[in-house]
């Protein structure tokens, strides 16, 4: 008898449950509320698929209601596509009699790829509308997004399937030559400021050849891919100083995804690189940033790289990697990267002047600065170090130590701080006998050095390395290494300070 009974109220539940199905409910009346009245997709560039965006609906009644539609207001031609609580409709576009209980809510995901061509010729958005049902109790919900127009490279497909490849040593990695008489888009050698470019693979400047970026000229890499200076080849970056924080005249390289949660994402693309035999490199006014090796910079043909005004920001691995390289910087500015800002090692010559090299990486293991003559494991193992020479730069982080010097016997190792902000903590004193780390009693490779003062910038979490007045690096410059004007054009006073900013007072 109590089985039969169970039975019985098990009955009851299941149907009692199967009348709550979704056949009980109303017709919607224009009563819903969304997250948001707009959405803005942000930039992209024509052809390419944006992020995808998220609009929240709600029925705030106490009804089980059907909304009899949720559509694309340009229907089945709109170049925005939606899935609505997991399901793809009529292609993205068209939705009909979707249920919605009472007191609950849905998930819309909105995405787009649209061409230059689809949007508004004068302001160049691209617009459109999710509407929800229609008549009296039409809602609406806006869509903007931006196009931006840009000029694409990349290497050729084959008909076999296989895609253009470059010799990197005894390896290939995709990528393909920059063309100067390519039959679309003419000199690709030469970069213009009419349009940003996006760069797919790997883009190699010929031998002989140099590639020249005008300035206010925008580089954008997808992900694996970068620039490469091959032998006896060159990089000229002509930026030059901008008088807007929209740096309108800075080359800038960078991702290929322009939405705000991108910008400040380390490992986006790969790297600019200075081949072994490449020769009279020169950027001036270029900003690199999220790159997983910003520059990296090999033995050269013995021609100095000079790298002036140049900003490199949230490398993965390194801002700069140079290797048995020549390189000149004045007014370098470096942060954040997953090893080290700055590393000169396996040997070569290089001299920094009012550069400023941070590290706020959340790692014990990260560097602002590393100077070595050697390589583990290479043929040979060491290389000289015929100059490492930092003059009136800073060299700080978040971690206790942000310089360190790797030295083995067998060749030179010559290095020199001249008026420069150290942090070099030494905690637990066991640099304290190191022969290398005597900051104040070795007058050949230390002058001037204040050691483990803050220098007080602005905002280290936006790249803003500017100082004021209360700074310890205020006024401790050795005017015999002064470069006149700071990295965005301020006459330096004397004497100067420190790093790579002229002091200014801090915006209220």
């Amino acid at each position: 008898m109590r089985s039969i009974t169970l039975l019985f109220f098990i009955g009851i539940l299941l149907s009692v449950c199967a009348c709550r199905s979704d056949f009980e409910t109303i017709a919607s009346t224009g009563d819903l509320t969304f997250s948001k009245d707009t959405i803005y997709l942000d930039t992209v560039f024509t052809d390419i698929g944006s992020s995808t965006y998220r609009l929240k609906v709600y029925n705030h009644s106490k009804n089980d209601i059907t909304i009899p539609t949720i559509k694309l207001g340009k229907g089945l031609s709109s170049k925005y596509r939606m899935t609505v609580d997991g399901m793809q409709g009529t292609d993205g576009k068209i939705f009909k009699n979707i249920n919605l209980l009472g007191k609950d809510s849905l998930y819309i995901f909105i995405e787009t790829t649209a061409n230059i061509a689809d949007a508004n010729p004068t302001d160049f958005l691209y617009t459109d509308q999710i509407q929800f049902d229609d008549g009296a109790n039409l809602q609406k919900v806006e869509l903007v997004t931006l196009i931006q127009d840009a000029v694409f490279l990349y290497p050729k497909r084959f008909e076999d399937g296989t895609i253009e490849t470059l010799p990197i040593g005894e390896e290939k990695i995709d990528g393909f030559y920059l063309d100067e008489n390519d039959a679309v888009n003419g000199n690709e050698l030469h970069f213009k400021n009419t349009k940003p470019y996006v760069i797919y693979g790997y883009a190699a400047v010929p031998s002989g050849k140099t590639a020249t970026f005008d300035a206010g000229t925008r580089v954008h890499f997808h992900a694996n891919s970068g620039l490469i200076v091959s032998n006896n080849a060159s990089i000229h970056i002509n930026g030059t100083t901008s008088t807007t924080e929209k740096l309108e005249k800075e080359v800038i390289f960078e991702g290929d995804r322009l939405e705000p949660e991108y910008s400040d994402v380390p490992g986006q693309w790969g790297t600019i690189w200075l081949t072994n035999g490449s020769t009279n490199n020169q950027l001036n006014h270029a900003t690199i940033k999220n790159g997983t090796i910003g520059l990296l910079i090999q033995n050269n043909d013995g021609t100095t790289t000079t790298i002036k005004n140049t900003q490199i920001y949230n490398s993965a691995n390194y801002g700069v990697l140079a290797q048995t390289a020549k390189i000149n910087g004045e007014n370098l500015v470096i942060n954040n990267a997953g090893q080290a800002s700055l590393a000169c090692v396996y040997g070569g010559n290089y001299n920094f002047t009012h550069s400023t090299f941070n590290n706020d990486w959340n790692s014990s293991e990260q560097l602002a600065v590393l100077v070595s003559n050697y390589i583990l494991g290479a043929v040979p193992e060491v290389k000289d170090l015929t100059e490492a020479t930092f003059n009136n730069c800073i060299i700080y982080g978040s971690y206790s130590n942000e310089m360190i010097l790797n030295k083995k016997t067998g060749a030179t190792f010559a290095y020199q701080f001249n008026n420069c902000l150290l942090k070099f903590d030494n905690v637990s004193n066991s640099f304290s006998n190191h022969p290398d780390y005597q900051f104040e009693t070795d007058p050949i490779h230390y002058n001037a050095i204040l050691l483990n003062k803050d220098p007080k910038f602005l905002k280290i979490s936006q790249n803003k390395f500017n100082i004021d007045e209360t700074s310890s690096a205020f006024a401790k410059g050795n005017s015999a290494y002064l470069i006149p004007l700071d990295v965005i054009g301020n006459t330096r006073s004397l004497p100067p300070d420190l790093g790579a900013y002229q002091n200014k007072p801090f915006p209220k």
